[in-house]
C-alpha cells in the first residue's frame, strides 16, 4: 500500500491519474458538484471513514458513498471505478496481485 493511502478524495482526476490510483488499488473519489474541500471545511488533517458495501462484489462503478471524518462531518463522493475490471484490481489490491 502507498504509505497507507487507500483512497484519494478530489474534484476531478486527469485520465492517467485516476488510471494509475485504479491500478495500484485506491479508490478514487469525487466530490459531488458543488463541493470540495474548501466548502466543506476540510483541511487534509483529517482521517476518513468511507461506507463501502461489505463485499466489494456489492460496489458499483460510480456509485456514491458516504465519507465521514474523524470529527464526525459527513458527505458524499462518488467513486470513480468505471468498469467492472476495474473493481476487481481494487478486489485484489492492485492490478499486480490481479495478474499473478
Amino acid at each position: 500500500m502507498l504509505q497507507g493511502v487507500k483512497a484519494v478524495i478530489a474534484k476531478s482526476f486527469e485520465r492517467i491519474h485516476r488510471s494509475n490510483l485504479v491500478g495500484m488499488g485506491v479508490i478514487p473519489l469525487c466530490f459531488k458538484a458543488g463541493e470540495d474541500a474548501d466548502t466543506l471545511g476540510l483541511t487534509g488533517h483529517e482521517r476518513y471513514t468511507i461506507d463501502l458495501p461489505s463485499k466489494v462484489s456489492e460496489l458499483r462503478p460510480g456509485q456514491d458513498v458516504v465519507v465521514t471524518t474523524d470529527a464526525g462531518k459527513s458527505f458524499t463522493c462518488t467513486v470513480r471505478f468505471y468498469t467492472e475490471i476495474e473493481l476487481a484490481y481494487f478486489d485484489h489490491g492492485g492490478i499486480l496481485p490481479y495478474v499473478i
